[in-house]
């Protein structure tokens, strides 16, 4: 028999999760009688490694043949901890780690817990909210712009459904220097349409002016594009968005700037004065030289991409601290805060020192993070990063439940790991932050959804550039991205759709998955299904509030439910090949579905529903 203990269940931890500076936590722990352990404690240590808090667990009382030990503390300092336990008996003393069994006490990691501050909270309005991500060249296109400060050279497409351009120059370079003209009207002229998909959320990517189509190469922070419009146009942008409920966050890339830009100047585009051109440039403290000023880091040895020293005093003041700082700029243009590109690299006292600000401009903006694994135990270069115990983000890209949705629907998994997944995530995250994660399925950095569904192709970017779903496997993608976008919608979060996704846009990754939204061309039948989630969704404060707890995940059926405020909600995903009898209940949302009844509902293969107990 096997020593019991599981810390996402309230039999062993309470409470479930994080923990504020101060309150107590209960540990139990399950022991066979016939081990007949002597003295059992709980062995607590913070991250860097320090002498470990040794908690007395007691007996507490018998389960059948078990034995039950219960122990409690409370820890004074934020910061993420991990225990293990140590039991004495008559053949001698040994620990016991996370996935222990008889052969091996010690195998796998410790548990964690975190102790977050206690006054970090999120926005009201990221809680469970729905958002739209835009690429903003490519959504939609309304007259021309003032091309006049445009960096050169660039295309603009004349016919809007064109291939985006893959191919290299005659120097074997990638310039993503093709536009199709996406603009800041093109956004409000679709935002009755944006609304009509329960949006509440809208990220842009980059808007500022830059060389590129993606604008990640930034060449001046506080000027949009002059592809995208005016300064005037995102005002009116966010003002159109705010009348209809919905948010606007913009991408904040603080980690490189463009090489072609105001602050660098290589191309001396900008007069000369960047830090490439001469040595007394405002900006040259901003980057690194190895040797002034041909050798300077870039982001990933991109040579158009010279990253920045975060904590420059020039840089901290320009970016955040000054009276006219960017974040200052654009907060007070209208934007409701940032989502920040590639958070691992930026410092934690950069983080600390942004959000202070951005909360001192507008108390209820958001700080969201780029960060692909569980956040909560990150480590990047060599550090460990304080997004949560510190309340330095208010949430983060949820990859993780974005990979373990595509394993579920692709078979390869029962349903064990999406469970583990989600509740992993649930457990290490403050609840705050759990509920206004980004919950993506693609991305400007992913395949398209319904491409990652049914294709693995992984050639050259010229066959990528003619690959195309069949009818056949564009009808089981889409069945699928039913399934992953239920998923996605029911999880605690924030669902995010890609532009176009809900249109039926297909493509591999990068410049595939930043086609033009298809107008007048979209899947109807799949856009009303979005439609219908979103409202579902803003109908039903579970969805977006409630607790989650899982009692099904094996043979390829989910099951778990969304507790809010006593009213509880099931939900039921069917990926076998085996019709599904489950509780039933008044039937809310569903697909496949055989036959209902009050007592039950038969769900076919590769259906899913939703009722309400």
């Amino acid at each position: 028999m096997r020593i019991l203990f599981d810390s996402k269940l309230s039999l062993f931890k309470e409470p479930f999760g994080t923990l504020l500076p101060g309150q107590t936590c209960t540990l139990h722990i399950h022991i066979p009688k016939t081990v007949a352990a002597t003295q059992v404690s709980c062995l607590l240590c913070q991250s860097d490694g320090s002498v470990p808090m040794s908690v007395p667990m007691l007996p507490a009382g018998k389960h059948g043949v078990y034995e039950i030990f219960e122990g409690s503390f409370s820890l004074k300092t934020t910061g993420l901890y991990f225990y293990h336990f140590q039991i004495t008996a008559p053949s001698g003393t040994f620990r016991l780690y996370k996935y222990g069994d008889d052969t091996n006490m010690e195998a796998g990691e410790q548990w964690q817990v975190s102790c977050i501050p206690a006054d970090f909270e999120t926005p009201d309005w990221s809680r469970g909210a729905t958002i739209y991500q835009i690429f903003p060249d490519r959504f939609h296109r309304v007259g021309e712009s003032d091309l006049s400060g445009k960096l050169q050279p660039y295309t603009v497409h004349e016919n809007w459904n064109d291939e985006v351009q893959w191919q290299p120059d005659a120097n074997g370079r990638i310039l993503n220097n093709d536009f199709f003209g996406g603009n800041f009207r093109g956004i409000i002229e679709k935002m009755d349409y944006i609304a009509s998909l329960g949006v509440t959320v809208i990220y842009l990517n980059p808007i500022s002016k830059s060389f590129s189509s993606h604008r990640y190469d930034t060449a001046d922070y506080k000027t949009p594009d002059p592809m995208l419009g005016t300064e005037a146009e995102f005002t009116e942008l966010c003002d159109a968005a705010h009348k209809r409920g919905i948010k606007v966050i913009l991408d904040g890339v603080y980690s490189h700037t463009g090489s072609d830009s105001l602050y660098f100047d290589k191309n001396r585009s900008f007069g000369g004065i960047g830090a490439y051109c001469t040595k007394a440039s405002p900006y040259f403290s901003w980057f690194q030289f190895r040797q002034w000023p041909d050798s300077y880091h870039s982001w990933w040895d991109f040579d158009t991409l010279p990253t920045v020293n975060k904590l420059d005093p020039g840089f901290l003041e320009y970016i955040i601290t000054g009276e006219d700082s960017v974040i200052a700029h654009w907060l007070k243009a209208g934007c409701d805060g940032f989502r920040l590109d590639v958070a691992d690299e930026l410092p934690n006292e950069f983080l600390v020192l942004l959000k202070k600000r951005m909360r001192k401009i507008k108390p209820d903006s958001l700080l969201m993070g780029e960060v692909w694994e569980d956040a909560s135990n990150k480590y990047a270069y060599g550090q460990l990063r304080r997004y949560f115990v510190d309340g330095e983000l208010d949430s983060i890209m949820n990859y993780p439940f974005r990979t373990a949705i595509l394993q579920f629907l692709r078979g390869h998994d029962q349903g064990y790991n999406l469970k583990n997944t989600v509740m992993t995530i649930a457990e290490n995250y403050p609840p705050q932050v759990l509920l206004s994660n980004m919950n993506l399925l693609s991305s400007h950095d992913s395949p398209r959804i319904l491409t990652a569904l049914v294709d693995d192709f992984d050639g050259s970017r010229a066959e990528k550039a003619k690959r195309h779903l069949s009818a056949q496997e564009y009808d089981i993608a889409v069945q699928r991205f039913k399934m992953a976008a239920f998923l996605q919608y029911t999880l605690p979060g924030s669902p995010s759709l890609y532009y176009a996704d809900e249109a039926g846009m297909e493509g591999h990754n990068d410049p595939f998955n930043r086609r033009t939204y298809p107008w007048g061309r979209e899947d109807p039948a799949l856009l009303t299904f979005f439609r219908l989630l979103g409202q579902l969704r803003k109908s039903q404060a579970p969805l977006r509030l409630g607790d989650i707890q899982f009692f099904h995940n094996e043979g390829q059926c989910i099951g778990f439910t969304r507790i809010w405020q006593n009213k509880t909600l099931r939900i039921y995903i069917n990926r076998s090949s085996r019709e599904w009898d489950v509780s039933g209940g008044n039937v809310l949302f569903g697909a496949n579905l055989q036959e209902t009844a009050p007592t039950w509902v038969r769900i076919a293969p590769m259906g899913f529903c939703i009722t309400e107990a």
